[in-house]
């Protein structure tokens, strides 16, 4: 069972920015080899992908946040940081990490992201 916890959500203001980190429980040369993702759900939706690293740092986004967050990853560390900009009311979700695959692992708590003046 690999767990994780998710850090770094606040209140933050329109066109502000945040750092989200996120750490795993398993072996750094297991992390190493998976794809991660971050995911927010905010309230009355579903779960959605917003970022995605492969093992080698390639990236992809949801066209939503592209251009304004920037998924990274330091294996060594087993966390996966999302590093968000040019936030808005948009962006206020409940944010998660896992494994970017169709069946991920156990959920988090995640943390709360909330862009309000």
């Amino acid at each position: 069972q690999v767990l994780f916890v998710e850090s770094g959500g606040a209140l933050v203001q329109p066109g502000g920015s945040l750092r989200l980190s996120c750490a795993a429980s398993i072996s750094a040369f297991s992390f190493s080899f998976y794809v991660m993702g971050w995911y927010r759900q905010a309230p009355g939706k579903q779960r959605e992908l917003v970022a995605r690293i492969t093992s080698d740092g390639s990236t992809t986004y949801a066209d939503s946040v592209k251009g304004r967050f920037t998924i990274s990853r330091d294996n060594a560390k087993k966390t996966v940081y999302l590093q968000m900009n040019s936030l808005n009311s948009e962006d206020t979700a409940v944010y998660y990490c896992n494994r970017a695959a169709t069946t991920p692992w156990a959920w988090g708590q995640g943390t709360q992201v909330t862009v309000s003046s």
